[in-house]
């Protein structure tokens, strides 16, 4: 007994096997199989009869398996799925079309564009510091000092707790904290003297208060304090240094709108426009666009800022003060977004609601203030 399909002809040297007289199977018929000569398995065809053929030879033929039937009686075609009566096997696998003609009713509508964070909450955060800024920075200068010392006090928490929570980093906080608000102050007070001081006796006491825990760790620890003792506080000293001037308070209003309108530019124009990644590795949201877009407002808003807030000051050079504080800004911004990659986070906290944290609000600032400073300086002078 053998339940080979009918009238298969045996696999010989031929590739090729005429039928014989005497063969039994169905005319057309074959089974599914592999191909000879570049023809698949013959289909089942309505066909005349024929005469049988001996059962002997017959069952010899099915044993031996089959191949296709040629000739100008027996024409080459697809093989019938449903001939044994059940369907062919699905394949394995497949290659999937991306280009559809007609998009399925089921796939999902595009997505609008977002900010991405609360829109409203950011802007009503934006405007309620802002007013406190102007409120202190016009009416006493010793209160936007404490404003200042109060932002690094909290952003050397956030950057001190994200590296112990991250990466297992145990920088000090309490000679930070003390060391970054004798910074700010000694700036104010003693100029930039008093300000290199600050910061060698604060990094001094970073290294001696690490000294009471164990030695394991003490290297990074103590590098990691001293990093963060530049990055936040001494930066920010050069407010304090813009503030003493005797047009400080105009001085530090330009630095902090130049820097605003800088961010908002780098925001409209790659929201909208942008195409080129700035710094894909670094963050992906930033475009080339979008750093025209922030030349462009800041280079506008800085030659407005020179010109009529400045004592001395010229239009043109606000469009050179312009160009440096887009640059600086955006430099900023990759640096910090640099260190949350590191870490492995996305904000920095999440004390200002739409903004994160202190410091995902001191990123584009902080580089930004030496740079203003500097070319205050050089400009107009030191006040």
């Amino acid at each position: 007994m053998n339940d080979s399909p009918w009238g298969a002809p045996p696999r010989t040297g031929s590739s090729r096997v005429r039928p014989g007289p005497g063969h039994d199977a169905p005319w057309g018929a074959a089974p599914a199989g592999p191909s000879y000569e570049g023809h698949p398995a013959a289909q089942t065809r309505p066909m005349p009869t024929v005469p049988e053929v001996p059962e002997n030879g017959g069952d010899r033929e099915r044993e031996q398996g089959a191949a296709p039937l040629g000739g100008p009686l027996f024409p080459a075609g697809p093989p019938d799925p449903f001939r044994d009566g059940t369907p062919p096997p699905r394949p394995t696998t497949y290659e999937p079309q991306e280009h559809m003609s007609t998009a399925s009713p089921s796939a999902p509508a595009p997505q609008k564009k977002t900010a991405g964070r609360d829109l409203g909450a950011a802007i009503g955060v934006g405007l309620g510091l802002g007013a406190v800024i102007v409120a202190s920075l016009f009416i006493v200068k010793a209160v936007f000092v404490g404003v200042v010392v109060a932002a690094v006090v909290v952003g050397l928490w956030e950057l001190t707790s994200r590296l112990k929570e991250r990466k297992d980093i145990h920088a000090p906080l309490v000679p930070l904290a003390l060391g970054g608000a004798a910074m700010v102050v000694s700036g104010y007070v003693r100029g930039a003297e008093g300000a290199w001081i600050a910061m060698a006796l604060t990094a001094l006491a970073v290294l001696v208060w690490r000294m009471a825990q164990p030695p394991e760790g003490y290297l990074k620890d103590v590098t990691a304090g001293t990093f963060a003792a530049f990055y936040v506080p001494f930066l920010a000293t050069f407010v304090s240094l813009m503030l003493a001037a005797d047009d400080g308070p105009r001085r530090v209003l330009t630095f902090l709108v130049l820097t605003i309108v800088s961010d908002t530019g780098a925001y409209a124009i790659g929201w909208r426009f942008g195409r080129t990644k700035l710094a894909p590795r670094i963050s992906p949201g930033k475009t080339r666009e979008g750093l025209a877009g922030a030349v462009l407002f800041a280079m506008v808003a800085g030659a407005l800022c020179m010109q009529f807030l400045i004592s001395d000051g010229a239009w043109w050079q606000g469009l050179l003060l312009g160009l440096a504080v887009a640059v600086s800004a955006t430099v900023g911004d990759l640096g910090e977004s640099m260190i949350k990659r590191d870490l492995g986070i996305k904000d920095m906290g999440t004390l200002l609601p739409g903004h994160g944290g202190i410091m995902d609000r001191l990123d584009s600032l902080l580089p930004t203030a030496p740079v203003v400073w500097l070319l205050m300086v050089l400009f107009v002078g030191s006040g």
